[in-house]
C-alpha cells in the first residue's frame, strides 16, 4: 500500500510537495533534490513527520 507524504524544503521550511512512496521500501525518511519556489532554486526535501 502507498502512503502519502508531505515533503519540506530543508532551508524555507516550506510544505511544497505530496508524493506517495512504499513504506516497505523506505525504512527511513524520503529525500529528494526538488525546486522550491519561495527559495528561488533546488533544494534538499525531506519527508515531513
Amino acid at each position: 500500500m502507498r502512503e502519502k507524504v508531505i515533503l519540506v524544503c530543508t532551508e524555507c521550511l516550506s510544505r511544497n510537495y505530496t508524493t506517495t512512496i512504499k513504506k516497505e521500501n523506505h525504512t527511513k525518511r524520503y529525500e529528494t533534490m526538488k525546486y522550491c519556489p519561495k527559495c528561488n532554486k533546488h533544494t534538499l526535501h525531506k519527508e515531513s513527520k
